[in-house]
């Protein structure tokens, strides 16, 4: 920018300088009208940053969800299949036949057994089935332990983590040995002195031998991982568990390079034969995978964060009002102050300008203090230790700030338009 006074040379003034200058100056101006008005300032900003609030909290409930979800679905590998009776989710038809679903026979070990005779490509197939029951040791009780009943290759399919001992052994899944590997909370209520492997207890009256406990994985809201279960042989827990009435799955584990659409028309067209499925009857049976699970979660995850946004959005809109409406009172307290930067020979972009910072800085202000109050109930929840693990993602406050600016130039620009347009004469008279 060249700025010339009358009997001296051309100065250069850089407009980087000058920019910085007027970012500083507004908010400046912005922090004096916070200081000077505490209590309007706050009520104007107080729907920016409800809203700013509201957004960010279903953001980060949204995605705290997801994260503490994926967690506990880390178990599960990618490239198994899941034979039940129940899918994941709606079927291509787009509709959930829960009615029919629950009609369906439950998978056994023996249709477990009949499908990994017909598979060809996969690397494992292995049952599981499960219930609550009742595991004790003396006068040690446990009255709600997760009971499992899986067969041999289970392992192979979900991730295992053994803290002290061993895993079931091919011979005792073969002959249904009464062993069984228990989750830490299982041996921290039934064995406090830390006496587990080798030790006989009883589940559901019947005595086995304790022969591996499970790392610790901790509590979550959505599960408690193996923290509580009590894993045992399937043809030992058929003993226990009235598999007609529990939920059962056959899991399918793909082969080296084999895709899982591949793998899944394997399953559907073999279970269908272990089931003697007629050729123009449907499938009495769900194959699920974690895609589709997933798929499934991310659209109840999308419409969470759409109504987020519908409801953040109209708080955001009052906070628009609200904040136009203290840049149209900073615009006539002044008045006369315009005045003079006009007739010093400040364009009408520098005047407009300055008032949009001005508003964008107390939006940004709003903003913050909107941030604050979700940190402090981060640290308050995650000290609680609910089970939840509250996290806000960096992209996140990265949306709030531009939310921030949005709603700063939308709630400045009629304030800042009147003030460019004044003239300098009538503003130094006001």
């Amino acid at each position: 920018m060249w700025r010339t006074n009358r009997g001296h040379s051309a100065l250069y003034v850089p407009c980087d300088m000058l920019y910085l200058r007027l970012l500083k100056e507004s908010f400046l101006f912005a922090w004096q009208a916070i200081v000077t008005n505490k209590l309007r300032t706050f009520l104007s900003l107080l729907g920016v940053m409800v809203g700013i609030f509201v957004i960010t909290c279903v953001f980060t409930l949204v995605d705290s969800m997801e994260d503490n979800l994926k967690s506990t679905f880390s178990i599960i590998n990618d490239d198994v299949l899941f034979v039940q009776i129940m899918p994941w989710g709606p079927e291509a038809d787009g509709e959930y036949k829960w009615w029919e679903y629950f009609q369906r026979r439950q998978p056994t070990i023996r249709d477990k057994d009949a499908l990994e005779e017909r598979m060809v490509n996969a690397a494992a197939v292995a049952f599981q089935t499960g219930t609550m029951g009742r595991a004790e040791r003396g006068s040690n009780t446990m009255e709600s332990a997760q009971i499992a009943g899986v067969s041999k290759d289970y392992e192979k399919c979900i991730t295992i983590n053994i803290d002290q001992g061993r895993y079931i052994t091919d011979i005792e899944f073969q002959g249904g040995r009464p062993v069984a590997v228990i989750g830490a909370d299982v041996a921290d209520m039934l064995f406090p002195n830390g006496n587990a492997i080798g030790n006989d207890m009883k589940v559901k009256g019947l005595k086995v031998t304790v022969v591996g406990t499970f790392k610790r994985e901790g509590v979550s809201l959505f599960s408690d991982g193996f923290d509580q279960i009590v894993m045992l042989p399937a043809k030992f827990s058929n003993r226990i568990i009235n598999v007609r009435n529990a939920d059962a799955s056959i899991l399918v584990k793909a082969g080296e390079g084999l895709s899982m659409d591949m793998l899944k028309d394997e399953v559907i067209q073999n279970f269908r034969s272990v089931r003697k499925v007629r050729p123009k009857e449907d499938n009495d049976f769900a194959v699920n995978q974690m895609d589709s699970l997933t798929a499934f979660l991310d659209q109840i995850f999308a419409s969470l964060e759409i109504g987020g946004w519908f409801i953040g959005g109209f708080a955001i809109l009052v906070g628009c009002f609200s904040i136009a409406n203290i840049m149209f009172v900073s615009v006539r307290e002044r008045t006369r102050i315009i005045g003079i930067q006009k007739a010093l020979g400040s364009k009408n972009a520098f005047i407009l300008g300055q008032f949009l910072f001005e508003s964008i800085a107390l939006c940004v202000f709003g903003a913050l203090m909107a941030l604050g109050l979700i940190w402090i109930v981060i640290l308050i929840v995650n000290f609680a230790d609910i089970g939840f693990t509250l996290g806000m993602h960096f992209n996140r406050f990265f949306i709030a700030m531009v939310i921030a600016v949005v709603s700063g130039l939308i709630a400045g620009i009629a304030p800042a338009v009147k003030a460019a347009r004044m003239d300098p004469v009538e503003a130094m008279r006001g």
